[in-house]
């Protein structure tokens, strides 16, 4: 029983959208034919699918480049964002001290930084990931900043009332409360890693064997080939949906013993 249960809210997570995915796309596709909308203005689903399959060689060594970029940024933003978070754990001063400069790192446009990393770092790719990783490492900090202060206060009564030090309380009291923030903050800089990699590659404008997708991009846009354009969107649009769908996948299985199966935090 408990099968036929789960099977309409399946179904309703992932057919739901499948279902609205198609009727847009064949409701854009109608309208292109119906209205012989030129190529070089919108060009119909099925001739981005046809020059997705075309250009695949050149489209997916670029998305490799750019996805490359984004999971190293993120995978620093990470390590350096949980390390920030546990400083600021020890002392309220220090996180008060800190934390706006964490703030600045937020609230800053890449878009006006970017020009002067891409200057002071002379190699290029490195630079490129250390702007994704300014996008993607206030996320990971503020949440997870919150989950190591949001603990249950009985919970903290009971550790002092035990006399545990500090290492055991953070250990088995802290960084467990912590573990669905984390990776609430951990989905949200997913996408902010690859929306910094995309913005970094914009500004860099760096081409050859190198090039990402922004690259790709900003060459179909130059020479009105709009279909590439298009591909290289959608590239970058899975591109966003995997790496979402993997910190999903990844805090359903780091947090299965703690939550219901139902939780949202499990996916």
């Amino acid at each position: 029983m408990a099968l036929r249960e789960d099977n309409p809210g399946r179904w309703l997570r992932y057919g739901a959208p499948v279902l609205i995915a198609a009727l847009f796309l064949a409701l854009w596709q109608g309208a292109v034919v119906f209205w012989e909308v030129p190529p070089w203005l919108v060009p119909s689903p099925l001739l981005v699918l046809e020059t997705l399959v075309i250009d695949r060689e050149l489209l997916f060594r670029s998305l490799g480049v750019t996805l490359g970029i984004a999971l190293a940024a993120l995978a620093i933003a990470t390590v350096l964002g949980v390390l920030a978070a546990l400083l600021f754990v020890q002392s309220r001063w220090i996180e008060m001290s800190l934390f706006p400069y964490a703030v600045l790192l937020q609230v800053t446009p890449i878009v006006a930084i970017a020009p002067l990393i891409i200057i002071w770092v002379r190699d290029v790719q490195v630079a490129l990931v250390v702007c994704a990783v300014v996008v993607a490492i206030f996320p990971i900090i503020s949440n997870t900043t919150l989950g190591l202060r949001s603990v249950d206060p009985g919970l903290l009564a009971l550790f002092r009332l035990c006399r545990a030090n500090r290492w055991q309380e953070l250990t088995r009291l802290r960084i467990p409360s912590a573990l669905p923030f984390f990776f609430g903050g951990l989905r949200i800089a997913s996408g902010l890693a690859l929306i910094g990699a995309v913005v970094a590659e914009f500004v860099a404008g760096t081409g050859g064997a190198s090039a990402g997708l922004a690259y790709q991009i900003l060459l179909a846009g130059f020479q009105l080939n709009i279909p590439r354009l298009f591909a290289a969107l959608v590239l970058i649009a899975g591109a966003g949906v995997g790496l979402f769908a993997t910190t999903i996948w990844a805090s359903g299985r780091a947090l299965a013993r703690w939550h219901a199966p139902d939780s949202p935090v499990r996916g």
